[in-house]
């Protein structure tokens, strides 16, 4: 899985550059929603359909419990707000399967990578942005709200960032992984539930030279790792799970998930062009409230938030308009508690 396709910039910044999907029931046969329900249905091959049955009625419940507001209610710096829940065919595993399946038969016949989605300059931002927290957390410091990351790795030694074991999860083609290797990390995993995705991703890293990064089929709504991770990013994954008609309760399955893949003092690093830094922020809340609500057992003294806003890229170009600043793309990241 990747993120949405950015449209190509605009001279005119008035309109605020969000990916504007397409509805599925456009775009959609009945018998390509047929088979995309099926992809998206909540049943693995690895486990008990019941249990995950009843994992989806779970959350289902515990959205209506909580009466919260999806992400896209959320106030902001958007230029307007969301008429309603849009979805999409990019919600679908069926549409990335094909994608993908496109792109790896494109590379095997003419060795081009493929889409670089959000762009390759907003993919190098974000892993030298997250190399500089990574050193900054380490090291104690914590940026605020005003300062940004402000990290120097001159004194560092590669042992430094071979310790820290790195998921990419809805990793697509794989090539923020490789990004992340050039500044130092060696200790990488990319998962994704489309099985072309892995063998693009895979095929791409032998051929550029990063053949020690692992490639792996896995959803992360009910992924099968065991594994805690110190740094988790996130580049569109959560956008295109939000895209699906079942957007909210899959949302919350994500965050139940996340949060088990994230190590405690680990790092959580999202990167949407569907919600904006105030909207994570605030879904990570209501994610944080919830699961305090759902240990009642426990005293008030002991109940800690899971996640916590940490910082966010402030280097992305950005516009105004309406009064409010806004950007194409938020990129931000939570310390697992």
């Amino acid at each position: 899985m990747a993120g949405i396709r950015l449209q190509p910039d605009d001279s005119d910044v008035s309109q605020q550059s969000r990916a504007v999907p397409v509805s599925a029931a456009d775009l959609l046969s009945d018998d390509d929603r047929s088979v995309a329900a099926d992809s998206w249905s909540i049943k693995s091959e690895y486990g008990s359909t019941l249990d995950d049955d009843q994992r989806h009625a779970d959350a289902a419940e515990a959205l209506s419990n909580a009466n919260l507001p999806p992400p896209s209610d959320y106030s902001s710096d958007k230029d307007e707000p969301d008429s309603e829940a849009v979805t999409s065919m990019l919600g679908f595993q069926s549409y990335w399967d094909s994608a993908y399946s496109d792109e790896l038969t494109n590379f095997r016949e003419h060795g081009h990578a493929g889409e670089v989605w959000f762009g390759a300059d907003v993919m190098e931002v974000v892993a030298s942005w997250t190399k500089g927290l990574c050193i900054d957390i380490s090291q104690g410091r914590i940026p605020n709200d005003v300062d940004d990351v402000k990290a120097d790795a001159s004194e560092l030694g590669d042992k430094f960032f071979s310790s820290w074991n790195v998921l990419d999860i809805g990793t697509g083609n794989g090539l923020l992984l490789q990004e992340l290797a050039k500044q130092g990390f060696s200790n990488l995993t990319g998962t994704d539930y489309s099985e072309s995705a892995i063998n693009l991703a895979q095929s791409l890293a032998n051929r550029d030279g990063f053949s020690n990064i692992k490639f792996l089929v896995d959803d992360v709504l009910e992924t099968k790792l065991e594994q805690e991770f110190q740094l988790v990013m996130d580049k569109g994954t959560l956008d295109a799970i939000g895209l699906h008609p079942d957007g909210p309760v899959k949302r919350m399955m994500y965050w139940d998930s996340v949060s088990r893949l994230v190590a405690p003092g680990g790092i959580l690093v999202i990167t949407s062009c569907n919600s904006t830094k105030d909207e994570l922020v605030q879904e990570v809340e209501s994610f944080n409230r919830r699961k305090i609500a759902d240990a009642p057992e426990l005293e008030e003294s002991c109940r800690e938030s899971p996640f916590e806003y940490v910082s966010h890229v402030r280097t992305y170009p950005t516009f105004m308009f309406g009064g409010s600043v806004g950007s194409r793309v938020a990129t931000v990241a939570f310390l697992r508690k």
